[in-house]
């Protein structure tokens, strides 16, 4: 490849100082409010699906960490005693519970990873569309890959 043109192997290794950094970040977040790595990926899961519309029942977010009943029960009992998520009823089929995060979380998460947002739009925002489209297939074809080699390892 020519100097401006990484090849596959710079670009990996360029990925893999990005998730470095980016655990470095997430991490402190969790040091500051007692989390666990599990509980900030529970965070996370649960507030995808929020964004998606779609409620998330607790055997639905075990599923999602690959965790056991007892262990996903435990994650949801820390993340309730620290005032992060609530269980409720489904409004749709009262028989199910659901797990939403509560308005502190959301708002304790805003507040620490905006900065962080500032800091990648700004980047984001040096790329014309077509490359961003290029970064987002690159991206897209990131994570479905390591969804396989995840699969292929047996988790």
């Amino acid at each position: 490849m020519t100097a401006d043109t990484p090849d596959a192997f710079e670009l990996m290794l360029a990925m893999r100082r990005f998730n470095v950094e980016s655990d470095r970040f997430v991490e402190r977040f969790a040091v500051e409010h007692g989390l666990h790595r599990t509980d900030l990926n529970a965070v996370v899961v649960i507030l995808d699906a929020f964004t998606a519309g779609r409620p998330l029942t607790p055997g639905e977010l075990g599923a999602e960490l690959n965790l056991s009943p007892p262990a996903t029960t435990a994650l949801i009992n820390r993340l309730e005693q620290v005032g992060h998520v609530e269980r409720r009823r489904s409004t749709t089929d009262r028989r199910k519970v659901e797990v939403v995060l509560r308005e502190q979380a959301i708002r304790l998460a805003g507040q620490f990873f905006a900065p962080l947002g500032r800091h990648l739009t700004s980047v984001i925002e040096e790329f014309s569309p077509q490359e961003r489209q290029v970064i987002g297939r690159f991206l897209a074809g990131s994570t479905e890959a390591t969804v396989t080699a995840r699969q292929e390892a047996g988790s």
